[in-house]
């Protein structure tokens, strides 16, 4: 046993050269005791620790105190630099003593907490990562090329998330709270979120950040990423040059914004554009485009506007193509009346397994709204509404794909009829890798006429006529 222990289980004998060890002992401990004060008084900044919260948040109080609350949070640069001034002032103030790499940690995560998003910064800011899911305060989440992984990253509690996502919606006119305890928002570089808050939630507030590239996604990285063959963009540009109108239809985080944005890009600059979203995402290049974003109910239950009420106004705008972010209610009646009532060329996503799928959740959400048509009708609305399905999906390994291009051809007695130009075929897996290719089937769409009529030519090879398929 040391001899320490000994001394501090009074184990220590006071006779002879027991006695002497047992002083100079005694004089060690002394030692030790006080060089272990010093030690206590100093601030631990393992970020794991309590004391380094109480540390972070005293100076991010202090800090709070002494920023002028007119300062205008907007211009980053010059209060991030105000800040810089007040944070080496505090420190100078308490007689706080930190290394530089300890002193920077802290000011980027006070900064995070006055300026962004607190813990989420680093997060946000790194490309590679494509969804930030925050389950309460200690389970955070994140997707990188289609597969999810745990980051050791945390909040203090879950009033810290709380916080976090009041700092969201309050600049968009919007309010979480038990009463109404999920929200849909948006960053401000167009990042789709969504909070859910208890009592709804029981694993405390959740997040999730569908991040957007900073660059929206080109034509050419579609194709390089394996998500669309040059053929089928080919065929895709000229579908909306010739002003058809098309629904992207896949599942959750399937790519079909993603695919929503490169599509619209092709529409020409002249061209006046109506945008109609829950959150606006979508990202269009062109000069002259009109955003429209539906307004949730006040917390005394009115003021709502829907989505169905904006495809309704946006009719009396003067639109040449009207975008609507996602259909998912009544509001696809409308959507089909503005189709079919010379709005050509206007393009909408839908959740939907499979195009014929999209098509009966089409007839179902139009059901929804209420108005007694007959199921024919309906389908007729449809069928001369709608001219392509392009079919998205997130595979097995998490690359997102164009599985389908389909034609909505017409009806045949009460069922309408489609035809696939395009279907993807898979031939196997290497490496945890899916290999396959969107194929055309041989079948030219019956609009090709509509296509030609427009000025394009596309050569037969696009749809595998006249050449052998390439495996």
């Amino acid at each position: 046993m040391s001899l320490l222990k000994r001394i501090e289980q009074g184990q220590g004998s006071t006779s002879g050269k027991e006695a002497s060890a047992g002083s100079t002992a005694k004089e060690s401990a002394s030692r030790l005791g006080s060089l272990q004060s010093r030690r206590a008084n100093a601030p631990d900044t393992t970020p794991q620790s309590g004391t380094y919260y109480d540390l972070k948040t005293r100076v991010q109080n202090k800090l709070l105190a002494e920023i002028d609350p007119s300062t205008d949070i907007s211009q980053t640069e010059e209060v991030r630099r105000s800040i810089q001034d007040l944070f080496e002032q505090i420190l100078a103030e308490e007689n706080i003593v930190l290394s530089r790499p300890e002193r920077h940690r802290l000011f980027e995560q006070i900064t995070a907490e006055i300026l962004g998003l607190g813990p989420l910064e680093p997060l946000l800011g790194d490309d590679s990562l494509t969804e930030v899911m925050v389950n309460g305060a200690k389970n955070i989440y994140i997707e990188r090329k289609g597969r999810l992984h745990r980051v050791p990253v945390t909040f203090e509690s879950d009033e810290h998330v709380m916080r976090i996502i009041d700092r969201i919606v309050a600049p968009l006119g919007r309010r979480i709270d038990e009463s109404s305890p999920y929200v849909d928002a948006r960053l401000a570089d167009g990042s789709r979120v969504n909070a859910v808050v208890p009592p709804i939630s029981l694993v405390g507030p959740t997040l999730t950040i569908r991040k957007f590239s900073k660059n929206p996604i080109t034509t050419e990285q579609l194709i390089q990423f394996g998500s669309i063959t040059p053929e089928a963009l080919q065929f895709m540009k000229a579908c909306v040059e010739a002003r058809l109108n098309i629904v992207i239809s896949g599942g959750t985080g399937s790519g079909k914004t993603t695919l929503l944005n490169v599509m619209s890009s092709f529409i020409p600059s002249d061209e006046r554009i109506l945008t109609i979203e829950n959150a606006a995402e979508v990202q269009l290049r062109q000069e002259h485009v009109v955003t429209l974003e539906s307004r949730p109910a006040n917390i005394e239950g009115r003021g709502e506007i829907t989505i169905q009420q904006l495809v309704v106004n946006s009719l009396r705008m003067r639109p040449d193509r009207i975008i609507v972010g996602e259909i998912r209610d009544e509001a696809a009646l409308d959507m089909l009346q503005a189709m079919n009532t010379g709005h050509d060329g206007s393009m909408t996503t839908t959740h939907a397994n499979s195009p014929r799928d999209s098509l009966s959740r089409l007839e179902t959400m139009t059901l929804m709204a209420g108005m007694d048509l007959p199921v024919r009708a309906i389908r007729e609305q449809i069928s001369s509404a709608v001219d392509v399905v392009c079919q998205q999906a997130r595979m097995r390994d998490g690359s997102r794909r164009v599985t389908f291009i389909t034609e909505v051809s017409g009806m045949e007695g009460d069922v309408i009829t489609t035809t696939d130009i395009f279907a993807f075929e898979q031939t196997g897996m290497e490496d945890g890798k899916l290999i396959g290719r969107l194929r055309p089937t041989g079948l030219r769409p019956k609009f090709m006429s509509k296509i030609e009529a427009a000025g394009i030519q596309l050569p037969p090879s696009i749809f595998g006529i006249g050449e052998r398929r390439r495996y």
